[in-house]
């Protein structure tokens, strides 16, 4: 048309093709999915900005709904690893009270080892963990978002109804009122499902898989060794222990709520988990010392009375440099303590004493003064024409 002379604008060329089927695929009419009860529950998760002890933070939504009844339930973490996910999916179950056949999920490498779609292969620990329930995890392909069209619409709802004019003071006042807003939430009618998520619940219970008798606590164990101060670390924070397990091999287990340091069979110390790394200190009021019974500040260092053993004539020297010297007084006494066992005795006594008598507390010229002597002392050169 164009080399014929006809003059065309952009838009009305790009209608011509699409009435045409130029370069433009055929027109697919859009389908639904159907869920009978009990086939599938939809998990995801997403992020929000939630105002939380006075402060606006971007948090990670769970959410979790049954298919069918379209029942739903969410919670809120700081971050949602594979110990995450395995603590909110417990948590699912426990308040439906029942299992699905599958649990869609999208992709997330929290669950998924290699493959997408059709040919995702969970990771082994996962796996195990939907086998103990009676259902398997499945992943939609790459592009198809509207086939876990039904946990993705809440996330808008959570976001401008739950969290729209709320503040919270904590992560467990966060994630109650969550827990209250979806009692309210799945007892109220819906205009696009036409009945109410309780009432549809009810008839979808009877071909719900139902729970182990026993449902374990999900835990993430770690083994530490309880430093010098009797704390071991998880996750930056630290948990006090007692101080006889100092320098000993503990194991810790982390559970949602609470981390337990067990040492030997029978000895157990339980803390609040602190949910976020903020590098704190938790101590236990019977971990504290006995007033009067702490380290005393004036005993010896460990390092002063190795010297005192080694080279007693020096405890002069080291008394005027604990009050004179520059350097910390634990570091200046471990190079001191080193001197005395690296040099000879002769020539380190001799140094210490010169540099007593003119007050030098300088511990590298001291080092310095010590190599002098054993350069002049120890290794004099013969002369040949002698």
């Amino acid at each position: 048309m164009l080399a014929d002379g006809a003059e065309l604008s952009y838009p009305t060329l790009t209608a011509f093709c699409r009435r045409q089927k130029i370069c433009h695929a055929s027109i697919v009419p859009a389908g639904q999915y159907y869920f009978p009860p009990g086939r599938e529950c939809q998990h995801d998760t997403s992020t929000h900005t939630v105002k939380m002890g006075g402060k606006s933070r971007l948090v990670q939504t769970a959410s979790a709904v049954l298919c069918y009844s379209r029942m739903l339930f969410f919670q809120f973490y700081p971050t949602f690893q594979r110990f995450d996910c395995k603590v909110f999916l417990t948590e699912v179950l426990t308040y439906f009270g029942y299992s699905t056949k599958t649990v869609m999920i999208d992709n997330t490498h929290a669950v998924v080892l290699h493959g997408t779609g059709k040919d995702m292969v969970p990771v082994p620990e996962m796996a195990a963990f939907a086998e103990r329930y009676g259902f398997k995890f499945e992943a939609h392909e790459i592009g198809d978002a509207n086939r876990s069209g039904r946990v993705e619409r809440p996330f808008w709802f959570i976001q401008k109804n739950f969290l729209a004019g709320r503040e919270f003071t904590d992560w467990n006042d966060l994630n109650q009122k969550a827990r209250v807003w979806c009692n309210q939430v799945n007892a109220t009618y819906k205009k696009h499902i036409r009945a109410v998520p309780r009432e549809l619940f009810a008839l979808e219970r009877l071909h719900l898989k139902p729970l182990p008798i026993w449902v374990p606590e999900v835990y993430r164990l770690h083994h530490r060794i309880v430093d010098v101060e009797g704390y071991v670390s998880v996750n930056t924070n630290r948990y006090s222990t007692p101080v006889d397990w100092i320098g000993h091999q503990v194991e810790v287990r982390e559970t949602k709520d609470k981390i337990e340091i067990q040492y030997g069979p029978r000895q157990m110390v339980v803390h609040q988990r602190v949910l976020e790394p903020t590098g704190q200190r938790i101590t236990l009021r019977e971990h504290r010392p006995v007033r009067g019974q702490g380290i005393k500040r004036s005993d010896p260092r460990p390092e002063e009375k190795t010297l005192g053993q080694v080279v007693p004539e020096i405890a002069g020297y080291v008394t005027a440099l604990k009050k004179r010297g520059h350097k910390y007084i634990t570091l200046a006494l471990r190079q001191l303590l080193r001197m005395a066992r690296e040099y000879p005795r002769g020539a380190f006594l001799s140094a210490v004493a010169e540099a007593g008598h003119y007050g030098l507390y300088d511990l590298d010229r001291l080092e310095r003064m010590i190599l002098r002597r054993i350069a002049t002392e120890y290794f004099k050169i013969e002369n040949k024409n002698d």
